[in-house]
């Protein structure tokens, strides 16, 4: 049994339903979402979670209530893609349907790679290494966080291709505050891993951090990550210019190595690197080699950090130049746009705007939004998330 769509989406996170209802919008029909997850999640709100300020129940919703009408929800995984035949083959072992597509949309978000860092899938397991940016140990997260009282702490800043990986800095800091309120924050040896110079290689974010590093008496291991973790001697090992081990290591906030799902791979769609990424062009979004597949999100080689904001931009492009091949009209280009929230205590946050070079792309002019402020925070926190699930979802923003 097979079905035909004129688009195909693949992943049904912030990226595909956004992209879907923007489409429909549009006036285009007859399209399909492949996800087989029954919750969608609002993933900003992880970090939130993790240091105890939100409850991640809020911000779940059953997949079926944010599918746009007239969209179909295939609830399957994508087992295989034929660019030839324009077919997806639904189901881990290729033993579900397929559906045939005029233009393919590939967004499937990243899965992690635990035997990319040795004994971190063991740390897991014991429950002295943890995540919110693997959404299924958020929970555990936040009871590791606000239980800690004393000994040494390590966060990790993963590196690219990461899901929103410089908010690391969001968890940090909310903790680090939140110990501080407690009065055992002097009892806590902190430890920021990050790939980047500096803090996330960005001026004037950095800048504007790196006192509120000293005040919270963190060390940092810049252009360094993660190697191993051992979790019988619970240490960290680090690698980078001066190489470390960390010992007795009560919690080690460190998220594993992505990579794109490997059917991407598979169907001859990767740009042939370790993690396995849809190679679109950067700024047409538009498969390199094939021409009616299209690729975003954080699985895509759209050549800068991911985020929602970013997000955003690309579904615009996306839906701009689907349109273009389709009927002619004007091609759109995604400049590189994205943003960093960083809460740096639980009432003030700062936004790190910036294109895929690392230069500042403010988009609100007269206001520097680098400042952590009140207002930012209030926005990020609370105004964000009704704006996301009533407006972003809808393909109205």
């Amino acid at each position: 049994m097979s079905a035909a769509f004129d688009t195909v989406i693949i992943g049904a996170g912030n990226a595909g339903v956004s992209l879907a209802a923007r489409l429909r919008r549009d006036g285009q029909h007859n399209i399909a979402l492949v996800d087989p997850s029954p919750v969608h999640r609002y993933r900003p709100m992880l970090n939130y979670a993790a240091t105890g300020l939100a409850r991640m129940g809020r911000y779940e919703r059953a997949m079926s209530s944010v599918v746009p009408a007239g969209v179909q929800l295939l609830p399957h995984l994508a087992g295989r893609v034929d660019t030839d035949a324009h077919t997806v083959t639904l189901g881990p072992r290729d033993e579900g349907p397929t559906v045939t597509y005029d233009d393919l949309v590939v967004c499937p978000g990243l899965t992690p790679r635990w035997d990319a860092i040795p004994g971190l899938d063991r740390a897991y397991i014991d429950g002295w290494a943890v995540s919110a940016h693997v959404p299924e140990y958020a929970g555990r997260a936040c009871a590791a966080l606000v239980r800690v009282r004393e000994g040494t702490v390590v966060f990790s800043v993963p590196p690219e291709p990461a899901s929103c990986g410089g908010t690391v800095l969001k968890a940090m800091f909310l903790a680090c505050d939140r110990w501080r309120r407690e009065e055992v924050l002097d009892r806590i040896d902190v430890h920021l891993v990050t790939p980047f110079r500096g803090l996330l290689g960005l001026d004037p974010c950095d800048s504007r951090l790196q006192p509120l590093i000293q005040q919270y008496g963190i060390t940092v291991h810049d252009e360094s990550e993660v190697a191993a973790v051992d979790h019988h001697a619970r240490t960290v090992t680090l690698d980078g210019p001066v190489p470390a081990t960390i010992e007795h290591v009560n919690l080690a906030y460190v998220t594993p190595l992505s990579r794109a799902p490997k059917f991407v791979a598979e169907a001859g769609l990767s740009d042939g690197g370790d993690a396995g990424l849809v190679e679109v062009d950067p700024q047409l979004l538009r498969h390199a080699r094939v021409d009616s597949v299209w690729g975003l999100g954080d699985a895509a080689t759209v050549g800068t950090r991911p985020s929602g904001g970013a997000l955003r931009s690309q579904v615009a492009v996306v839906a701009d130049n689907l349109r273009a091949a389709r009927d002619g009209g004007t091609v759109a280009r995604y400049d590189g746009y994205t943003i960093i929230p960083i809460a740096v205590s639980r009432d003030r946050l700062m936004l790190a705007e910036h294109d895929r070079d690392g230069v500042p792309a403010p988009s609100v002019r007269g206001i520097d939004l680098t400042v952590p402020r009140r207002s930012t925070y209030a926005f990020d926190r609370y105004l964000q998330p009704v704006v996301y699930f009533r407006k972003l979802l809808r393909g109205r923003v």
